[in-house]
């Protein structure tokens, strides 16, 4: 069975964070960054990011951190997750993403470094679905059970119905699709928004999902499964409560969020997300990634479970 968390993380720190982000078009919790306050912005998202990684490395996570490169301007690059996924069998998988500018973050250096130090048995780059206007955005997109090999996809433009089937049926997993919306009614633009699985619970803002049918075969795939059910409220997403990671320690499991989305979480919720036994909560301040990014912690950490070469 493969596992549902890692110990490894990959990480982009921006070089050019948000600067002319198209993104924010469809991005609801995205605001736009004017030109004369581009730098100090840029400033505080990279004090963001270097405070989030000595925090994950003094809880004993291994960070693996890539420069941005300054051109071409990546103003997402801070975001990996929406561009590669890897599986414990050796496969490293691209994807297509549905704003241009975004496919500049896919790096063919970054690809070889992982040639070079895991056991890489194959990559799979679907960017060529961009061509027939079918985009999968990585595990931003697809919400994966990998032990009970199913993936969670709330459909959007970022993420077409005929891509999430063709890609669960080469990767072997089943596929759950539905419609998400936030509190002001426009469409969740990534599933990991409004949703976290970690190994025994799922972390899912229901309300968010307006069909009855869809809601019900959503609820029943997590129940089934066996995953313990945390929800949330469309305000809470709203405030990145739903985009979180599960990751492992040598101290045991972590949940990681920012600490917007941590404040967000009322007592219970806080008390459901720490059982069993052993599991913990680290959080950081991401307010201007989040304000400019319009994404959260989980949409920074790229997960990495290829073995290592010996």
């Amino acid at each position: 069975m493969e596992q549902q968390t890692t110990h490894h993380l990959l990480m982009v720190r921006p070089a050019n964070f948000a600067r002319a982000s198209e993104t924010v078009a469809d991005n609801s919790f995205q605001e736009p960054v004017a030109n004369e306050s581009f730098a100090a912005i840029g400033a505080r998202a990279v004090g963001e990011f270097d405070r989030f990684v000595e925090l994950l490395r003094e809880a004993g996570v291994s960070v693996t951190v890539v420069e941005d490169t300054p051109t071409p301007v990546k103003p997402d690059a801070v975001f990996p997750n929406n561009w590669f996924s890897t599986h414990t069998d050796g496969t490293l998988v691209t994807y297509p993403t549905f704003w241009p500018q975004r496919r500049l973050e896919r790096r063919e250096d970054v690809v070889e470094r992982f040639q070079k130090e895991f056991q890489m048995r194959e990559h799979i780059d679907l960017s060529v679905w961009e061509d027939g206007d079918r985009y999968l955005e990585s595990t931003g997109s697809l919400l994966l059970d990998r032990q009970a090999r199913i993936a969670y996809a709330c459909l959007s433009q970022r993420c077409s119905p005929g891509a999430v089937h063709e890609w669960c049926e080469r990767m072997d997993y089943k596929p759950i699709t539905f419609h998400g919306f936030d509190q002001r009614g426009e469409v969740i633009y990534h599933t990991n928004v409004m949703m976290a699985l970690g190994t025994t619970h799922a972390v899912v803002c229901l309300d968010a999902v307006t069909d009855p049918a869809e809601k019900s075969k959503l609820t029943e795939s997590l129940v089934l499964s066996g995953k313990v059910i945390v929800g949330l409220s469309l305000e809470q997403v709203d405030r990145f409560a739903g985009n979180m990671l599960e990751v492992i320690t040598p101290q045991g499991p972590l949940w990681v969020m920012s600490t917007a989305a941590h404040t967000a979480l009322d007592p219970a919720q806080v008390a459901a997300l720490l059982e069993p036994g052993g599991m913990r909560i680290l959080h950081t301040d991401l307010g201007t990634i989040e304000r400019y990014g319009g994404g959260s912690a989980r949409c920074m950490l790229g997960e990495i479970f290829l073995p290592p070469r010996p």
